[in-house]
């Protein structure tokens, strides 16, 4: 059964900071870390799961090291650093997060396609439900495997999710050495734009026009032998960083 993660003294997540035991880390294993959303958001971040210090902490992207909130201040996202404990501050801003799998683990690789892929079939009923303008996956092997587009690069794509538009970006791992921070911050900025674009009804040029609804993921469970995408879940690791997606 998945746990949500409280405080230290047990009540609910605290916002003020604090660094977990090493033992309350490894008791977080299936725990899972509420979403920062509510309905009309500018971008909808959408991490791979939570990892274990997350799960401890009950906050996105907590772990020292992860550049997530570096990335969106130096994208001009936010207009200081926050920290993964003033995460409710991203909805004034018309900014929220969620993930693709609920549970906390240790690496994103204990992730298997079937997981992946149910966790598609709910963020699209989220979206529908909520209706960001923009939603922004954080790691590009998880997103190929969750919709069964192996080809997707970094960036705009050229489908949506419910009307909104869908966008890639590197997974903010600090063990993601294929983005250095002033790489990230400008991968997060070109998303910045976009937005920035379409909310004076002038669409970035990188952006595409409004594309194809995403593929509904199989549910291959329920399929003995079907096909699976032709990404590996080595593959998710060596390109999404050893650790998961917060």
């Amino acid at each position: 059964m998945s746990r949500r993660r409280r405080s230290p003294e047990g009540g609910p997540a605290s916002t003020e900071r604090w660094r977990p035991t090493r033992g309350l880390i490894e008791a977080a294993r299936g725990a899972t870390v509420p979403d920062v959303i509510g309905p009309g958001l500018n971008v909808l971040f959408v991490g791979i799961n939570p990892g274990l210090y997350s799960g401890a902490v009950g906050h996105h992207f907590a772990r020292p090291g992860n550049r997530f909130w570096a990335a969106l201040h130096g994208s001009g996202f936010t207009d200081r650093l926050l920290s993964p404990f003033e995460e409710r501050a991203l909805l004034d801003r018309g900014l929220g997060i969620t993930n693709l799998v609920e549970r906390a683990t240790a690496r994103a690789d204990e992730l298997g396609p079937d997981e992946l892929r149910a966790g598609a079939r709910r963020l699209h009923s989220k979206s529908c439900r909520v209706r960001p303008s923009f939603v922004a996956f954080l790691g590009i092997s998880a997103y190929r495997v969750a919709f069964a587009l192996p080809r997707s690069r970094i960036g705009p794509q050229p489908t949506e999710l419910c009307g909104a538009t869908v966008w890639v970006l590197p997974n903010p791992s600090g063990l993601n050495a294929h983005y250095q921070r002033d790489d990230l911050a400008e991968a997060f900025a070109e998303l910045r734009r976009a937005v920035g674009s379409e909310r004076t009804g002038i669409r970035a040029r990188s952006t595409p026009p409004r594309g194809r609804p995403l593929p509904a993921p199989a549910d291959h469970g329920s399929r003995p032998g079907a096909g699976r995408p032709g990404v590996s879940r080595s593959a998710t690791a060596r390109r999404d960083g050893r650790r998961s997606g917060s």
